[in-house]
């Protein structure tokens, strides 16, 4: 996969303010912008994306997805679907889990990994190598991780029916992201549209 010379910076939340950045010690704090390559390079292009929620928007998610080094970006945040970016370290996961009323599709744009499905934690009967170019396809109720193989961070984009997360909400790392669960903040605008019932997400 070949990139021109563009800069993505992200600035995640509507009237011009920044995302929110988990912190596991810290709480969440705002930030203007966050530039996820080196913006001042000679010749660099910057192609800013906000989450503008549910509004008509348009970026090159390829681009974005591979610059992207936070272990969660929120990207896009409609009434009915989300999407996510997402980076995983050399060695790391996404994490073991389960959402019971959440569809996800997923796609690598770079790094190799391993995708496990399964009806429970223990019981993982559906295993996937990927790499750039694949997609992953995860039915509500299923039990999924996905790990990285390869010797590179893993970048991928996420798909979530309905919405998962907070609209522009930015984990630094997998530690931000339960933190944040854990405290409650990490939860679905209001304008979203989510099932009658509020089955938890589990994790192994």
């Amino acid at each position: 996969m070949i990139l021109g010379h563009s800069a993505v910076s992200l600035i995640g939340s509507l009237g011009g303010e920044g995302p929110e950045i988990g912190d596991g010690e810290s709480g969440r704090r705002r930030v203007g912008a966050i530039d996820l390559t080196n913006s001042d390079r000679e010749g660099s292009d910057t192609m800013s994306i906000h989450d503008v929620g549910p509004q008509p928007h348009a970026f090159d998610i390829e681009s974005a997805t591979v610059e992207n080094e936070n272990y969660r970006t929120v990207v896009w945040t409609g009434a009915y679907l989300q999407v996510t970016l997402m980076s995983i370290p050399v060695g790391g996961a996404i994490g073991l889990e389960r959402h019971p009323q959440t569809d996800q599709f997923l796609r690598l744009d770079r790094g190799r990994g391993r995708c496990v499905m399964g009806p429970a934690a223990d019981q993982l009967t559906f295993a996937q190598d990927v790499t750039d170019g694949w997609s992953i396809q995860v039915p509500a109720g299923t039990w999924h991780d996905v790990i990285n193989t390869g010797e590179e961070p893993m970048r991928l984009y996420v798909v979530y029916a309905p919405v998962h997360h907070a609209h522009g909400r930015v984990h630094r790392t997998r530690e931000d992201a339960a933190a944040d669960e854990s405290r409650g903040s990490d939860e679905p605008p209001d304008w979203s549209i989510q099932p009658s019932s509020d089955a938890p997400d589990e994790h192994a």
